[in-house]
Formats: C-alpha cells, structure tokens, sequence
C-alpha cells in the first residue's frame, strides 16, 4: 500500500529477511534454534509444574521463579515459530498487525524479566541480610503485588511503542534484515520524523534496565557485606552459592540484551551478521539457560526433576 495516497497509511505485511548472509546456513542455524527452543520450552513448563503440584516450594524465591519461566516462555514462544518458518519453510511474510504484536510481546516481556530478576535480588538480600523476618517481609501478598507491577509496569510502558507506530506513514520498502520484528527495526521503515520515537524507547531503555539494574547491584553489595561478615566459611559459601544461580541468569540476559540495544543505535560498524545473531542469542538463550541453570543449582528443582525422569524413588 503506497503512503501517498493515505499519510496514516501501512502496508499489509512486511518480509522478515531471517539471517542475512548466512543463507547457506539456515537450515543448520534452524536446527540449532529449534533444538533450543525446545529445551527452554520443555525446560520452563516442568519448572512450572514442578511449581505448581509442590505445596512446598510455594515460596517467594519459588513464586519468582515461575514468574520468571512464565516470561520466558512467552518471550522466546513469541518469536521462535516464526522464525524457525522463515529459516525452514521460507516463509518470509508477516502480517502488519503480527509483527506490532511481536514488537510489543518482545519488550514488554523483555521488561518483565528484567523486573522479576529485581525482585529476585531483593528475595535474595532479605533472605541473607534479615533471615528470621524473610518469611514475614515477603509474603505472599507482598509477592503477588510485585509480581503484578512488574508485569503492569511492562505492559503500560510499551503499549506506546505500538500505538505511536500504527499512527505513522511507511515508506515503500517493507524489508526487515532480520528475523523478527523489533521496535527499532520498524521504526527505520517509517517515512516521517522518528525522533520521538526514539526518545522515548531510550527512556523506557535506562528507566526500566536501569533502575532494575540499580536495585539488583545494591542488593548484591548489601549482600556481599553481610557475607563477609559470617563468621564461618562454610556460611559464606552457602550464602554465595543461594546467589550463583541468580547471578548467571542476570548475566545471561542483560548481556546479549545491552550489546543488541547498544548496536542498533550506536553500532553502525558492526557488521550485520553479528548484530543479527546476537539479537537471536537475546531472546533464545535466557529461556533455554534459566531452567538449566536454577535445575542444575537448586537442589529442590534438581530432586523433583529426578523424581519425574524415574531416576531416584520418591521420598517415602
């Protein structure tokens, strides 16, 4: 649909591109994709329902973490059919109205990790700075709240993302060099002045990422002096090892999710395979890392696991 015959105009779909340069590739790439999707996909519903069925583990570090399988799913579920159609199938179209959804699942799930991997942190300093009050400082309640203004803080700051776009003309080109559809991708497609547009996913950036990444370092730095402080080395390493597993995951996201952020609007020489496969990393290797991980390092999680694969007897 051409913008001059209607300046709100946008046109039907746009072609996502997949991974330009690494044509040849694809189908391995696919298979590499889709064997990581299934492990964070497998990997998050059996945290869930590990969660869910055990009266035991409902608990704010437990709760947290079910949010946090919860977003993973979502974000990595958003984005990965599509993908794996374009890398197998060639199926390069997406329908307008799908790649706004995609825009807005995209970060507003993205906010949403980021916010319950604050308040993980803050679980983590309460249960090791104030122990004997953990329990009454954190309660379920208290849970749920954060929970819900995590996810609402999410939802109402990119909503505007979407709205602000869907008012705008595009310019003929409907090409995205990439696999999915993000906002900053879509903003280059537009045939108007986008600085507002940018301005304001710049300030929900460092608002969101930046405030979470404050709370999460203070937390550690109060948890680091009251470490330092036990009097054994057996405690301070027990209190570290509660934190490890929080700290890779925290890694794990915020990484790949800087560089992406940092390369499409400062990057201009890095070369685009490695910006597009990194914005792939972002969004597949936290959901695939994070069930692993806390399996791996939480000894409830890794039990239960067990018990399910049939590897150890239940407990009589």
């Amino acid at each position: 649909m051409s913008t001059s015959r209607n300046s709100s105009a946008h046109p039907m779909s746009f072609i996502l591109l997949g991974i330009p340069d690494l044509e040849n590739f694809q189908s391995w790439i696919a298979f590499l994709f889709c064997f990581m999707y299934v492990v964070a996909f497998v990997g998050n519903i059996t945290i869930l329902h590990i969660i869910r069925t055990d009266n035991t583990l409902h608990e704010p570090m437990y709760l947290f973490l079910a949010m946090l399988a919860t977003s993973d799913l979502i974000l990595s579920s958003s984005t990965q059919p599509k993908m794996l159609a374009i890398l197998w199938s060639h199926a390069h179209e997406i329908e307008y109205h799908a790649c706004l959804i995609q825009v807005f699942f995209i970060h507003a799930f993205a906010s949403v990790e980021s916010g319950v991997l604050m308040a993980m942190a803050l679980d983590r300093y309460v249960a090791i700075c104030f122990p004997l009050r953990h329990s009454s400082i954190l309660t379920t309640t208290v849970v749920v709240k954060l929970g819900v203004a995590v996810m609402l803080r999410g939802l109402l700051l990119v909503s505007p993302f979407c709205l602000m776009i869907s008012r705008m003309p595009f310019c003929p080109n409907r090409v995205i060099p990439q696999s999915y559809c993000e906002h900053m991708a879509v903003l280059k497609l537009l045939c108007t002045d986008t600085r507002v547009n940018r301005a304001y996913g710049l300030f929900v950036a460092f608002s969101v990422v930046g405030f979470d990444i404050l709370v999460i370092s203070v937390s550690y730095v109060m948890i680091l002096r009251a470490v330092l402080q036990l009097p054994s080395g057996e405690a301070r390493f027990k209190a570290f090892g509660t934190c490890a597993s929080h700290i890779c995951v925290i890694l794990a996201l915020y990484i790949p999710a800087l560089f992406t952020f940092l390369t499409h609007r400062f990057g201009h020489h890095v070369p685009r395979v490695v910006h597009i496969m990194f914005a792939n990393v972002y969004l597949l290797v936290p959901p695939m890392l994070n069930p692993i991980i806390y399996g791996v390092r939480t000894k409830q999680i890794r039990d239960r696991v067990l018990v399910m694969c049939g590897w150890v007897g239940k407990d009589p």
